[in-house]
């Protein structure tokens, strides 16, 4: 598949030896006991690395939730009807859905991308029409999607990200379906026995699960000669997904700070990953989640999220929730007195 990837931006620079240093010299020099705030340390440095400064700003944050529906879900591999991916983006428009919520409460401006909803959406400020098709194909039939369909997701993703203001994209989506499309990226691109990376999804019960594996595992032997991560992505992939992977790799070369949420943005992540191993020093994990296959995954590239939480409702939810985590890093930071400044005696052992 032939689709021009965005370079990432000074590569050699994004870990630059002498900012991560000065970061360090920063917050050891706070008035606190070395290390004492934990990951919001290792958080706070992040920030500045991928923003490339000692006092790291986060500016006019965007939620991206991706939404589409996916023609494998006729086969039984979800507890809740297709028609529930329309209804939903329509809370998240209402402002009623979780994220909706979460949005507001943090100041999240929040963008709604229809990428192939199997439903006409009626028209709304923060709705874009991006539809490739109503709905993927059924993998366990054909590939999901097309080449052609999967460079138009990925574009659309991608000019998403350019047309929004700001300097950190969090991440979400919507698609009944969607848990299915992540667990077979995540069996194919890292190597993860397919009963490991499939779970309940939407609530199935344990009866359920079994079947919904069995469905997986031969969809993965239909398309056992889709091995690279696009080949894999048309092929097992959906619409939302592939959307995301395109506003990754922008959000990437741009330097923005990329917030992961669950399971099925950090499969998009994946993907993005086997094209632009480097972007990941660009990311945040927002939570593990309760989905089986998330702990797998973010072992796989070697994130340690913020929040274990027991999340398993996407929509961008646990990145919304962690956000705040993000704005304290930054503010302690920029803030928090140094020994020297509060007049503090230092630890003899320093």
């Amino acid at each position: 598949m032939n689709w021009t990837l965005p370079e990432l931006a000074d590569l050699d620079a994004l870990n630059p030896a002498a900012l991560r240093a000065r970061l360090q010299q920063r917050l050891d020099g706070k008035t606190k006991p070395l290390g004492s705030l934990g990951q919001i340390e290792a958080l706070a440095l992040r920030l500045g690395l991928i923003l490339g400064t000692e006092a790291p700003q986060l500016q006019q944050p965007q939620l991206l939730v991706c939404a589409a529906d996916h023609g494998l879900a006729a086969q039984g591999v979800s507890a809740y009807p297709s028609e529930v991916t329309a209804q939903m983006v329509l809370n998240f428009l209402a402002g009623g859905a979780a994220v909706s919520v979460l949005a507001r409460q943090h100041g999240l401006a929040l963008t709604v991308l229809d990428c192939g909803v199997r439903a006409e959406l009626p028209a709304h400020p923060a709705l874009r029409d991006c539809k490739v098709a109503p709905g993927s194909a059924d993998s366990s039939l054909q590939p999901a999607m097309s080449a052609a369909q999967c460079r138009a997701a990925l574009g659309h993703g991608a000019a998403a990200v350019r047309s929004l203001p700001g300097n950190a994209l969090l991440l979400g989506e919507m698609g009944i379906g969607n848990t299915s499309a992540a667990a077979l990226l995540l069996a194919r691109l890292g190597g993860v026995p397919i009963e490991d990376c499939t779970g309940a999804g939407t609530g199935l019960d344990a009866a359920g699960v079994q079947r919904k594996t069995a469905v997986l595992r031969a969809v993965l032997q239909r398309h056992a000669q889709a091995q690279e991560p696009l080949d894999a992505l048309a092929a097992l992939g959906g619409f939302e997904i592939a959307a995301l992977v395109g506003a990754v790799l922008e959000a990437a070369a741009q330097r923005r700070v990329i917030v992961v949420d669950g399971f099925i943005t950090g499969a998009a992540v994946l993907v993005a990953a086997r094209l632009r191993p480097a972007l990941l020093q660009r990311c945040v994990f927002a939570h593990c989640g309760a989905e089986r296959g998330h702990a797998r995954l973010l072992e796989l590239l070697g994130a340690e999220p913020l929040l274990r939480l027991g999340l398993r409702l996407g929509e961008g939810s646990g990145a919304a929730l962690a956000w705040p985590l993000l704005v304290s890093a930054c503010a302690l930071l920029e803030q928090m007195a140094s020994f020297e400044s509060a007049g503090v005696s230092q630890s003899v052992s320093r």
